[in-house]
């Protein structure tokens, strides 16, 4: 479930401007992932979504968006294509990690209904030491149709 404007190389560039000073994945990684079984990708090369679905449950594996692109709302609308995607797909529900110093990310997926169900202590290294990320979920509602 990939849309054809997400490709490998283009995502490469976009996710290295939006994780800088930190490594950015490359066209390789990227490629893999989105060939993964129960990829699910949204957006394009200048705001997306990937993760992958097992079951009802979905992984958001990382959302990036081009620093010039952001505040402009198109981290929201890829991550609500994504929900889309994945409750054609028979998602119930949707989780992710945040770094707890990504204040940003925290507020978008806040704003978009995700709620904080855990935490997984020093996960994101750091130059100053390592951060905790906040897990983050979502019930999706039913998606017509799907069962």
């Amino acid at each position: 479930m990939t849309p054809p404007a997400l490709r490998p190389e283009a995502l490469a560039e976009t996710h290295a401007r939006a994780f800088a000073p930190e490594r950015g994945w490359s066209a390789e990684e990227f490629a893999q992932l989105l060939a993964a079984p129960g990829a699910i990708a949204a957006g394009d090369a200048q705001a997306f979504v990937i993760g992958r679905a097992v079951l009802d449950e979905a992984e958001i594996v990382t959302l990036a968006t081009d620093p010039v692109q952001r505040r402009q709302g198109r981290a929201s609308a890829a991550l609500a294509a994504f929900e889309e995607v994945a409750a054609r797909a028979g998602v119930r529900s949707v989780f992710l990690e945040v770094a707890e110093d990504n204040a940003a990310a925290g507020a978008l997926y806040r704003a978009a209904g995700y709620d904080a169900a855990g935490r997984r202590r020093r996960y994101y290294a750091r130059p100053g030491g390592a951060v905790d990320a906040v897990v983050m979920r979502k019930e999706l509602p039913p998606c017509p149709g799907v069962s």
